[in-house]
């Protein structure tokens, strides 16, 4: 990389041994997204909520053995919707790719949900076969185009929840990247934080709790936090998360992999507010292809982009989001200033 290089936005699918698919049901107001890395990649997580719905996050550990991940599945149905890992893996199972143990391969498929049970259908969750289907447009669909907004796990997802679901705002998926030289990093992030979602650069609300349930007036939750500390509580508690999947095409180890997550984490500080609170299960994963083909990039360097293209994500997955069931989204709000 030369020293005059500049980040410069790219497509997500641009990024290689990656494929990206979702399921959506917006009529229930759930999905699942799944970033597939078809020859593996080596996996790193950070997790930072107090109640995670996840799976596989414990072979990420440095220390342990497994150095390989074939999928990572981000899905709505909080819980209920780890089942939906179980038919990514089914899918790459039967397409060839896992971890070859002899008499199979066994696919490494790791997974986080959010909770979106209480803004559409509760009881309709994603599982084996929304899995499946999501693996399929990942691996059979348009390579070149990966939507965003009120999509896959972003479905039901939503903002600023402090007052309860009359206040709220429409979250969703976010999916950018960007390149410096040879470098690539991009970011699937599924919005569906407590806090209120901020533009890091100037500050101003995206998204987030509002005044009142008929405006479109979006106020700061901390402000009413500090206002009315002994008054304002959760109406559901852990019903919050950001959960998001890093990919980039340098070469790291599981270790390197980690440091990248745990500095990309800084991106939901520079973006959501309040963020990592009680309510909030926030979890990010990082896969590395290595296609690069050297590891000589400095971490610090890598770690600052994963960060940079998070909040881009984070951003994204707001203002290209669509106000289904009631909530409105930014979208929403930039046509009535408009």
């Amino acid at each position: 990389m030369s020293a005059s290089s500049t980040w410069q936005p790219i497509p997500i699918s641009s990024i290689e041994g990656f494929r990206i698919g979702h399921f959506t049901n917006r009529d229930a107001a759930t999905g699942c997204t799944v970033i597939v890395a078809e020859q593996g990649a080596t996996g790193g997580v950070d997790v930072r909520g107090g109640a995670p719905a996840s799976r596989e996050t414990d072979l990420l550990r440095p220390e342990n053995t497994v150095d390989v991940v074939h999928a990572v599945c981000l899905s709505g149905g909080s819980a209920f919707g780890l089942e939906a890992a179980s038919g990514v893996a089914r899918e790459l199972e039967a397409r060839g790719i896992g971890l070859d143990v002899g008499p199979t391969r066994v696919p490494i498929v790791c997974s986080s949900c959010i909770f979106d049970l209480a803004f559409g259908d509760a009881s309709v969750r994603p599982g084996v076969q929304e899995g499946i289907s999501a693996t399929r447009a990942a691996l059979d669909g348009d390579s070149t185009c990966v939507p965003e907004g009120t999509v896959g796990a972003g479905t039901g997802a939503t903002v600023g929840k402090l007052r309860g679901p009359s206040m709220l705002m429409k979250g969703g998926l976010g999916a950018r990247a960007i390149e410096l030289g040879l470098l690539r990093v991009g970011a699937v992030a599924v919005v569906n934080p407590c806090g209120n979602v901020v533009d890091p650069r100037t500050g101003s609300f995206i998204a987030g709790m509002r005044s009142a349930p008929d405006s479109l007036e979006i106020v700061s939750m901390e402000e009413a936090m500090l206002a009315d500390s002994d008054g304002l509580s959760m109406p559901l508690d852990r019903t919050n998360t950001t959960i998001s999947c890093i990919i980039t095409n340098a070469r790291l180890t599981k270790a390197q992999a980690t440091k990248v997550a745990q500095m990309a984490a800084d991106a939901y500080a520079h973006t959501i507010r309040p963020t990592h609170t009680t309510n909030d299960g926030d979890t990010i994963y990082v896969l590395a292809s290595g296609e690069l083909g050297f590891n000589d990039i400095p971490i610090d360097l890598i770690g600052l982009a994963a960060t940079r293209v998070l909040e881009e994500a984070i951003c994204a997955g707001c203002t290209t989001a669509d106000g289904i069931h009631g909530a409105p989204s930014y979208k929403d709000v930039a046509k009535s200033v408009s």
